[in-house]
């Protein structure tokens, strides 16, 4: 697989929706992740991503506008001893307690499907990521509807096991803008990531489309020590 310049990846989209990354620092020290959220509707747009506790949820910069909090409130990060779970969604949650109660990530997410947001039914997207005594491994999910059909629900799941220093992987859950949004397709694209966090981060934001752009979060995990720093950029300050 080719591997791509995430840079040029959003700069050339307008709007790949919500997007998860998921990586090695080229100097094999960190394992990186980062999440953003983009918006069409003042509902979507109007949100910030907060700390809570290890992760991370979105909450309404301006409560007053708030119509829907069903598919936009939510924790996207969270953090289960040495796994930390990146999602587009509250299945957050369910997989936080299904892997506490000894399933895998996989099985964690049977129980759930895409967003029940017709006629674009946007993919579910998750990620997970797993250190332990110096080993590092993650895995990416999509939950998505059958060529647009509310009918039938297509699973994937790809594992990366002791993944390559300076690689990454990026899934967002809509191939471009579009009316209805047309789901991402094939497997999590190959990318390539930075040693540097502030760089890494502000290259992401600058490159996302500025008109539709919400929110960001990053975090670099030392894979040693299991310490992290995290940076949250929001549009809305």
């Amino acid at each position: 697989m080719k591997m791509l310049s995430i840079d040029k990846e959003l700069k050339g989209n307008s709007y790949p929706g919500r997007g998860i990354i998921i990586g090695k620092s080229p100097d094999g020290k960190s394992a990186v992740t980062a999440y953003f959220i983009m918006g069409r509707s003042v509902n979507s747009r109007n949100r910030i991503f907060v700390e809570d506790g290890e992760g991370i949820r979105t909450q309404a910069f301006d409560p007053a506008k708030l119509t829907d909090p069903s598919l936009v409130i939510y924790a996207p990060v969270r953090v289960l001893g040495n796994k930390t779970i990146v999602t587009n969604g509250d299945q957050t949650d369910t997989i936080y307690e299904g892997m506490d109660s000894q399933m895998t990530f996989e099985q964690s997410l049977r129980c759930r499907e895409f967003e029940p947001d017709g006629p674009n039914y946007t993919p579910r997207i998750s990620g997970i990521m797993h250190i332990e005594n110096g080993n590092y491994n993650y895995a990416m999910s999509i939950l998505k509807s059958n060529h647009g059909s509310p009918e039938s629900c297509n699973r994937y799941t790809f594992a990366y096991e002791n993944p390559a220093a300076g690689e990454g992987h990026f899934i967002h859950t809509y191939q471009c803008d579009g009316d209805p949004l047309p789901s991402f397709e094939g497997e999590p694209k190959l990318i390539g990531v930075l040693d540097d966090m502030d760089a890494f981060t502000d290259m992401l934001w600058d490159s996302l489309n500025d008109e539709n752009k919400v929110s960001l979060f990053v975090r670099y995990i030392d894979i040693a020590t299991g310490k992290y720093k995290t940076r949250i950029v929001n549009k809305n300050q």
